[in-house]
């Protein structure tokens, strides 16, 4: 696979999980549209979960089931034509990703492997950061109020990569206040704690809407699809901004529908 300006980049491995290609399949999508694009090859090993939910809820022996069918898959792809990384749009998966060695450390069958790939593991993000972006469009001054997921900023302590990328290639760029603190996902915390969700997701939105954004970014589809149940303004994945501004289509939360919005809800897009 060759890259716009003809260079072959790499060879990667990108999850497939459970809950977003469900809830946001466009997520992904974009993520394969900017990395092909850029020249990098997408290889998609067995799908299913990762074992972040059941991890969350202290399922561990399920959690570590799961755990082991995706490293089979990635090892197979390892020892097969070879990885440069494994690449994750859910930055709560990828933050149990990068934590295999560890779960998996005593077990003599796969603790090697476990570690392999947790040091294979990026969150797209990270990834993207390596490549020389290309930009197709303007994006017109586009005002972006980025969330920063708590599995990104403090599991994987990735905090400036998403908003640089966003703002190389053209969008203006916002913190949120308060961004430490949850939106109220938290993995399955919103389904377990609602009412304390529900008011969590009242703070974040509204110190969003305090910044008058034409668009909400985040890196974790459980965060968009919890702060997009309390607002109007449209939600999106960071990678979906990044494959609109190199030349693929606007995310459809632009275009009037929300795909990643709860089943049966759809907002104007309002720009």
């Amino acid at each position: 696979m060759l890259s716009q300006q003809g260079v072959r980049r790499g060879r990667v491995a990108l999850l497939n999980g459970c809950v977003g290609p469900v809830i946001a399949p466009g997520i992904d999508a974009a993520a394969i549209r900017v990395l092909t694009r850029h020249g990098v090859e997408v290889v998609a090993a067995e799908e299913g979960c990762c074992g972040a939910l059941v991890h969350h809820m202290g399922r561990r022996d399920e959690a570590l089931a799961a755990a082991r069918r995706r490293i089979d898959a990635w090892t197979a792809e390892i020892e097969g034509a070879g990885l440069d990384a494994i690449l994750v749009t859910a930055s709560g998966c990828g933050t149990t990703i990068k934590d295999y060695g560890f779960m998996l450390r005593t077990d003599r069958a796969y603790a090697d492997k476990a570690a392999a790939v947790s040091r294979l593991a990026v969150d797209i993000s990270e990834y993207l950061e390596r490549l020389k972006l290309v930009p197709a469009r303007g994006t017109a001054g586009l005002l972006v109020a980025y969330h920063s997921a708590c599995s990104l900023q403090h599991g994987q302590k990735i905090g400036r990569a998403p908003k640089d990328l966003l703002s190389k290639i053209g969008f203006v760029v916002k913190d949120v206040p308060e961004g430490h603190l949850c939106c109220g996902s938290a993995g399955t915390y919103n389904m377990l704690e609602p009412e304390l969700a529900r008011r969590l997701r009242e703070r974040k939105v509204g110190n969003i809407e305090k910044l008058k954004p034409d668009v909400i970014a985040a890196g974790n589809v459980g965060c968009m699809t919890q702060i997009a149940a309390g607002t109007a303004i449209p939600v999106v994945h960071t990678v979906e901004l990044i494959d609109w501004a190199t030349g693929g289509p606007a995310p459809a939360a632009l275009t009037g529908t929300r795909a990643s919005a709860p089943a049966g809800e759809t907002v104007a897009a309002g720009l």
